[in-house]
């Protein structure tokens, strides 16, 4: 079932709220009355969130409820993450009398002073979430635990039109020949047409099933327009409708699941047939299976089941012999899809529209859906030149009319809420831009986004495919554990159009204005900084790679205290603000490539909630900061430097750290004399040509060694009493100096 955003925001805070740290922290600040009312609160305000999203376009006075909603659950996040953040720094002090004396002396952290303004945050969220919580009654709004706002796509049937497929020739053939090939006759073959909204699955399913071989071939075909009703009586109605013999279809419809079993087998009475299930969203293997038991009780040697859905996953449920699945039409078969929309036949006359046209089609990835609204939506300003270019200049979303893109985004409808906000993080980045799972997964854990199950890479490579299964993603490729992958063009301008409503922007110098409630915001390689000040309640901040504005930096970006995320990359920055470290908040921080970057501020180790802190690629990083080993929430980190030996005993602190890389330490020596790092499980060393060896191994299961060649000689593979015990280690890849080399 899909829930809403806002309702999984809902959970969360419930969740947060109620959890033993925030418990035990408002007995401290005196505060649990209040604690208990917000959680009633918004338990009660959750219970309509359903019913007001779904009416929110009707009524602007509800959607700006909606939107004073939202902000106080962020607001109420950032009050916990608060407590996260003192228990942290408690846990840091309690290791010296000295530090906990110069703590109380900090205005900052005087506990008198931080309990007076704990308490007087969590009173004004309780007020304000009171107050929205009365408005409820001025919009009638009704209590829904849990259902679907998803609006449903039309009914589909099997009518047809020979031109409306063009550039299918290959598919068609594919599926046909698959549709007539040879079966088991103990089996009941299903083939799968499978692609992301938009693509022509429908319009290839009904291509196929009205071709002459296919008609010749199966003496009974049934279509049966599927969506999300996967309900095995409903579905048996419906294939006895889809039959070709009289019935009553009330009739069938309240007969117990025996009877109408029972019509079917009279109904197809041993016949071949061709069953098309169109739309299937269904991923219960147990409903497929009942569904298909009866099926096989009817079917002659050679039925076969058509399905089409947007998610691989179905294929996989489905136990599909074969699936096709569709990519994109050539540039060739786009343009002819969109002069047919946009011309009429006409397009000899306006030549320099067929120019811009090649260039329309090119934002729309193939996707023969947006092709056709495209098209058509410029068919009545075929004379009007600037509208051309207007759709040629902008996102297609901002073009594309709803209709559209209800269309498209029903995928996104039917996500869950947390894989709903880590889609949207796709937004802040360009089009074509490259993914790395590694940093994907770190930025969705850094924003707390990932569901809470189990280890977080595992949650978020699972997050991942999930979004892959339903064709967000393309060109997803493993390479040893990390994947890479891209989204469609269009599938990013989804990105785009969900996002508005998530706080998330990606800040170019063509856009129009900054929301002053943005959350996460990137800038593209084009902005030029100080236009525009910076939201203060900012989460994340990516940087283009190469910015330079030192009084940006100290300016705007020191003034964003609840900075999640914050990513400086292949900067000219020789030295970092002392501010960093009152980023309390700051989960990752990204210097990756910085090339002049000399010192960091030893302010950087107060930074207590830091899962990931990447120095990969600072060359000329003299040393780590002082004190590194307060880091104590630190899960990976990533290192560049000059230094001849690190910290051992520092780092030995850092019993969170479950991955850690060596890129580029000319000078180092030696890694973790005397020393175990209880967590690590991923090691990688690249290009540490000076490094003669490494201890504290005990629970690592990949270990990477390239362009190492000291270590490599010391410690050649099965030669020598001194190479580390790797019989635990699941994967080892040892690169050969010569073998780089070459």
């Amino acid at each position: 079932m899909a829930e809403s955003l806002l309702f999984g925001l809902a959970e969360l805070v419930i969740t947060k709220f109620a959890s033993d740290a925030v418990k035990e922290a408002s007995l401290a600040l005196g505060v649990k009355k209040d604690l208990n009312e917000i959680i009633n609160t918004v338990s009660f305000i959750k219970a309509v969130l359903l019913d007001a999203e779904q009416k929110q376009h009707q009524n602007n006075g509800i959607r700006e409820w909606l939107k004073q909603i939202k902000h106080i659950f962020y607001d109420a996040e950032d009050v916990i993450d608060d407590f996260e953040c003192e228990r942290l720094r408690k846990q840091i002090a309690s290791g010296s009398n000295r530090k906990k004396v110069r703590l109380f002396l900090s205005s900052s952290s005087n506990p008198v002073v931080y309990r007076v303004r704990m308490a007087h945050h969590i009173k004004d969220i309780r007020e304000r979430f009171d107050k929205v919580a009365e408005n409820r009654g001025k919009f009638g709004l009704q209590s829904c635990d849990s259902g679907n706002s998803v609006v449903q796509r039309p009914e589909t049937h099997s009518g047809f039109n020979k031109s409306d497929v063009i550039g299918r020739v290959s598919d068609k053939e594919k599926v046909v020949n698959l549709l007539l090939g040879k079966d088991d006759d103990k089996s009941l073959s299903v083939i799968a047409i499978a692609g992301m909204g938009g693509m022509g699955k429908t319009a290839l399913a009904k291509a196929v099933f009205n071709d002459k071989r296919v008609v010749k071939s199966f003496p009974v075909k049934m279509w049966v327009s599927v969506s999300y009703d996967f309900e095995l009586k409903n579905l048996v109605v419906n294939i006895i409708d889809a039959t070709p013999i009289q019935k009553d279809h009330e009739t069938i419809k309240n007969c117990n699941i025996e009877q109408q079993q029972n019509h079917l087998k009279k109904a197809l009475s041993r016949k071949k047939f061709l069953l098309v299930l169109d739309d299937v969203w269904n991923e219960d293997r147990g409903k497929w299976e009942a569904l298909r038991d009866i099926l096989r009780q009817e079917h002659a040697r050679g039925s076969k089941v058509l399905v089409t859905s947007r998610s691989n996953t179905v294929a996989n449920v489905m136990d599909a012999s074969s699936s096709c699945i569709l990519q994109g039409l050539s540039l060739e078969d786009s343009l002819s899809v969109f002069v047919k929309c946009a011309f009429k036949g006409e397009e000899r006359k306006y030549p320099e529209q067929m120019v811009l046209a090649k260039e329309i089609v090119l934002k729309c990835g193939g996707v023969p859906l947006a092709i056709r609204t495209l098209g058509s939506s410029l068919s009545s300003k075929v004379d009007q030149i600037q509208e051309w270019k207007i759709v040629r200049d902008n996102e297609i979303w901002t073009q594309g009319d709803e209709d559209f893109w209800r269309i498209i985004k029903l995928s996104y409808d039917r996500l869950p809420s947390y894989l709903k906000r880590c889609f949207a993080c796709f937004s802040l980045f360009e089009k074509d831009f490259h993914f790395n799972s590694c940093h994907t997964i770190v930025l969705w854990e850094a924003l707390g986004l990932l569901p809470h199950k189990g280890e977080k890479l595992k949650d978020g490579n699972q997050c991942l495919h999930e979004l892959w299964s339903r064709s967000f993603l393309q060109d997803f490729v493993d390479h040893g554990g990390v994947y890479k992958f891209k989204l469609h063009v269009l599938v990013h301008d989804l990105a785009l159009y969900v996002s508005r409503d998530h706080e998330f922007q990606l800040w170019s110098s063509r856009s129009e204005n900054m929301s002053e409630n943005a959350l996460h915001l990137s800038f593209d390689k084009n902005y030029m900084f100080r236009q525009t000040p910076l939201p203060l309640g900012l989460r994340t901040i990516l940087f283009p790679i190469g910015v330079n504005d030192e009084a940006f930096l100290n300016t705007s970006v020191s003034r964003c205290k609840y900075l999640r995320v914050l990513q400086i990359n292949n900067s000219g920055y020789k030295r970092l603000p002392h501010f960093i470290g009152k980023l309390k908040h700051l989960r990752y921080l990204n210097l990756k490539d910085n090339e002049e970057l000399e010192s960091l501020p030893n302010s950087v180790c107060k930074l207590q909630n830091l899962i990931n802190l990447n120095l990969s690629g600072c060359t000329k990083l003299q040393k780590l900061p002082n004190g590194i080993g307060n880091l104590i929430s630190l899960q990976q980190l990533h290192i560049t430097t000059r230094e001849s030996k690190l910290p051992d005993k520092e780092i030995a602190k850092l019993t969170s750290l479950e991955i850690l890389t060596l890129v580029s330490c000319d000078n180092l020596e030696s890694l973790f004399e005397g020393i175990e790092l209880p967590s690590l499980k991923y090691l990688a060393i690249c290009s540490c040509g000076s490094l003669r060896s490494l201890h504290g191994l005990p629970k690592l299961e990949y270990l990477k060694i390239e362009g190492c060649p000291r270590l490599y000689k010391r410690y050649q593979p099965n030669v020598g009493k001194d190479w580390p015990k790797i019989s635990h280690i699941k994967q080892v890849i040892i690169v050969p100096p010569e073998e780089l080399e070459s």
